[in-house]
């Protein structure tokens, strides 16, 4: 038992604080709209109430799957990939002729996370960006169509890129080692990356409710405004400075970290707006009520997950990967 449910977690103080500040939060939002709906029964609470509870149900599976047992958590990251995936294939319009691409485009899924897990950093960041862009290529023009073949040679990778080696950068965290005086450790490091980039949508969004005035692209966004983005920004770095001890940065360090991410997530965001506006659609799926599909979620982190591993590789670990 003691193999598949790893409880040390509890003993570790750094862990344990953003346990209770997560749950914490969710107790507070879930109580907060109960109260208001009881006292104003007129207000429009049905979104949030589905995204609270939505949030709990993230919460706790993100929570379970990365502190009680690592395995599971690699394994519950690269199903996020596959569905992801799935949901950008569905919608974007692929050729009869692709099907044998995309069949290997999910093979790479498993590989991608498996490089991971046995931490052969060398094999994992070529993986995709050259081995599987130089073979779906020659898979699809194999194939013997070449009407619309550019579209899907570059919507494949594109893809792969967005949906499986960005988000697989989050799984590739907890396979860093360990660093001495650093308790926290790779579980640490990623709750980190889900807890502010997942702040940092909330904090964008409540910003813009409540001031936002000045749209930034409203062709593309019309809801993101630059009091909800400056304001989100502010927030979101001086979130992280106070979860700094969850990471192995010096304090200047996280404060850049946590800026970098906030604007990274930002960009995630409005990359995916753009493409579900050229779709003609409003949500990638219905599999997460409240928020639509997978990726609709998790489209801030296919950004700051690459991003936000580069950076503490580069910071905190060069002498030691």
């Amino acid at each position: 038992m003691k193999n598949i449910f790893h409880m040390d977690f509890m003993e570790n103080k750094d862990l344990m604080i953003l346990v209770y500040v997560i749950l914490g939060i969710l107790l507070f939002a879930t109580l907060l709209f109960y109260i208001v709906g009881k006292l104003k029964p007129q207000a429009k609470l049905g979104e949030l109430k589905a995204r609270t509870k939505s949030w709990w149900v993230m919460a706790t599976l993100v929570l379970g799957a990365t502190l009680i047992n690592t395995t599971a958590c690699y394994i519950a990251i690269a199903l996020l990939s596959f569905v992801a995936f799935r949901e950008l294939y569905s919608v974007l319009g692929f050729r009869e002729s692709d099907r044998r691409a995309i069949f290997w485009a999910y093979v790479a899924i498993p590989i991608q996370y498996y490089l991971a897990y046995i931490k052969w950093y060398g094999a994992y960041i070529i993986f995709i960006p050259i081995v599987m862009f130089l073979f779906l290529q020659l898979r699809l023009v194999l194939k013997g169509n070449t009407t619309g073949i550019i579209k899907s040679m570059a919507s494949l990778q594109w893809m792969l890129m967005l949906t499986v080696f960005g988000i697989s950068h989050m799984a590739y965290l907890l396979s860093l080692p360990n660093l001495p005086n650093y308790d926290a450790g790779g579980r640490g490091l990623l709750l980190f990356l889900v807890f502010l980039t997942e702040i940092n949508d909330v904090m964008q969004f409540t910003w813009g409710k409540l001031l936002g005035k000045h749209k930034i692209i409203p062709k593309v966004s019309p809801n993101k405004t630059w009091e909800g983005f400056i304001g989100g920004v502010i927030s979101t770095t001086i979130i992280g400075y106070f979860l700094g001890f969850l990471t192995p940065l010096s304090v200047v360090q996280v404060v850049c970290v946590s800026f970098v991410l906030s604007c990274a997530g930002f960009f995630g965001d409005i990359v995916m707006s753009s493409v579900k506006r050229d779709i003609g659609i409003k949500d990638m799926g219905a599999s997460i009520p409240g928020h639509g599909g997978v990726l609709d979620r998790i489209d801030s982190l296919a950004y700051t997950a690459p991003v936000f591993f580069h950076l503490v590789y580069y910071l905190a670990y060069p002498s030691v990967c």
